[in-house]
Order: C-alpha cells, then sequence, then structure tokens
C-alpha cells in the first residue's frame, strides 16, 4: 500500500503523510516543560513548538539569569574535589556562572548577584560534600502507549537505597508541600527513573534556597500511574492539535490564546495582539521586585 499526502494547501498548510493502515502511530514526543506550555497557553505552544520559522522570542529577563546561574553553580559544585567542595567554593561557582542579560543596571545585577551568593552558601551549609548524588543534571526518559517523554533532573539523591528527585527553586514564592505533591514534573521524573533503574522512586522534593525550605513528597505507585495519566491526557490532546496544525497551518481553530497575567511576562506576546491587549509588558527585572505568575516568574 502506498502512501499520499492530504492536506489544505489553500491555507497554507504543509501536507501530512498518511500512516500505513493497522501500523501503530508513532509515539507523542513529549517533556515536562511542553505538556506545560500547551496547558499553560496554546498560541504560544504553536509559537515555541510548530510555527517553523518561530517567531523569535524576547531577550531573557533577570529572573532566568539568576536562576540558570545558580543551577549551574550547584552542578558544577559536585565535579570539585571532595575536599575542595565547600560553601565559599559555591558561591565562587556563581560568580563564575553569572549572567549579567536582563538587570536594570549593573548594580541591580551586582546586588543579585551577592544575595544568589548568600543563598548557596547557606543552602551548601547543609550538604554533606562527600556524599556524591546518584545524578546531577540527569536525562531521563519514559515511554507510554501514548507518548515518549524526556527531562532532566536537577539531582537524583540515593539515600540509603531510597532514591529521591531533587528539584533546585529560586521562586520568590516559598513551595510547599503541596506544590511538591502536585508538581507534573516531578512524578513524571519520579517514574521516569523508577523505570530506568528499576528501583523504587516515590519521593519528590523542591529545595527553595531563597528561604532554606524543603518542600516534599512521597507519591505512591497509584498516585504516580495517575500522574502519567494526566500526562497522557494532555498529550492527546495536544497531538489532535497537532494534526489540525499539519493541516490547516496558523489557521487551525485549536491554538487559543488562554489571555491572563501571565501575558504580560510572555515571551512571545510581541507576536500575540491578544496578549499585548490584556496589560503592560512587564520590565525585564520585574520578578525580582514582585511575585510573578508561576508559569513566568518560576526561576528554576
Amino acid at each position: 500500500m502506498g502512501t499520499g499526502e492530504v492536506g489544505d494547501q489553500g491555507h497554507g498548510a504543509r501536507g501530512v503523510q498518511q500512516e500505513f493502515v493497522g501500523m501503530p502511530r508513532r509515539l507523542f514526543r513529549a517533556s515536562p516543560s511542553k505538556l506545560l506550555a500547551w496547558v499553560d497557553c496554546p498560541r504560544r505552544y504553536r509559537m515555541q513548538y510548530l510555527d517553523r520559522p518561530a517567531p523569535p522570542s524576547r531577550p531573557q529577563r533577570a529572573h532566568t539569569s539568576v536562576g540558570v546561574a545558580v543551577h549551574n553553580a550547584l552542578r558544577d559544585w559536585w565535579d570539585l574535589p571532595v575536599e575542595q567542595r565547600s560553601p565559599a567554593a559555591g558561591a565562587e561557582l556563581v560568580r563564575t556562572s553569572w549572567i549579567d542579560v536582563g538587570f536594570r543596571d549593573a548594580d541591580q545585577s551586582i546586588a543579585w548577584r551577592e544575595r544568589a551568593q548568600g543563598q548557596v552558601v547557606a543552602y551548601l551549609d547543609d550538604v554533606d560534600p562527600a556524599h556524591q548524588p546518584l545524578g546531577i543534571e540527569r536525562t531521563v526518559s519514559l515511554k507510554t502507549e501514548v507518548f515518549t517523554l524526556q527531562g532532566r533532573i536537577d539531582r537524583l539523591d540515593d539515600r540509603a537505597g531510597e532514591l529521591a528527585v531533587v528539584d533546585y527553586k529560586m521562586s520568590r514564592w516559598e513551595p510547599t508541600d503541596d506544590d511538591a505533591r502536585t508538581s507534573l514534573p516531578l512524578a513524571l521524573y519520579a517514574a521516569a527513573v523508577w523505570k530506568m533503574f528499576r528501583r523504587k522512586c516515590v519521593r519528590v522534593e523542591l529545595h527553595h534556597l531563597p528561604s532554606g525550605s524543603v518542600a516534599s513528597h512521597e507519591h505512591s505507585g497509584e498516585s504516580l500511574k495517575r500522574k502519567i495519566d494526566e500526562a497522557e491526557s494532555i498529550a492527546r490532546e495536544a497531538r489532535r492539535a497537532e494534526d489540525d496544525y499539519a493541516e490547516f497551518g496558523v489557521d487551525s481553530s485549536r491554538f487559543p490564546a488562554n489571555v491572563g497575567p501571565i501575558c504580560q511576562w510572555c515571551d512571545f506576546r510581541a507576536h500575540c495582539p491578544a496578549g499585548q491587549a490584556f496589560g503592560p509588558e512587564k520590565s525585564d527585572w520585574a520578578a525580582l521586585e514582585q511575585p510573578a505568575p508561576a508559569a513566568a516568574g518560576d526561576l528554576s
């Protein structure tokens, strides 16, 4: 049986190759961030993942610069020889990893660099440098009947035989145990670790450096299965929209803008009249001075 192409070329659509009858459908390629992007705003999802060429996104904001620098420092700290893993070494890694982008001015950048260094020092004071994690910035994968998923874990701990997924947070709001419990990415990471290492992994933690707090949750096999079901539901919906996009292109009606406060922070607002109409764009450093919507102001 041959294959052909279908599609409404009058709508600027790209051809879609028909699938062989009876053949299993290719799995949806997913990541936690991709799934949450669909939930946050289908319009942004289309511009970020489907439009080609992709519309240019705005320059990096200051809170992202802070988060990336701290994550890189905590990653590189574990690459040091054990005897050099001191809190002061962590502060120096923040300095050398610093990204001077998005700040109001040099004074604000320096102030936040020093603040981040202090937070890293306080955090590392409670970390045993000799207890090497099982993984740092470890890429994990998970396959179901619906999707194949890849993601990257900040840290994977082996604690007396029990595995724990650790995610660093730099946001202005302090996460709660309920945030750890409801987090879709953390649950998917735990399920992926369990599958890959063939060892039970149910504990997930949010380590909040600004407050020094740890929000945690112990999943069960059943609760992880519910989270996988949730991810599959999102993937199915996104796939239906992608199929429609393959036929109708930007004229597809399946990518409405989810208009709200997050529009003031969106990297693609310059290409979205609906988002622009909600309100003025936030400054590059706004999230450093006030709480932002979680999807935009998360500093991880």
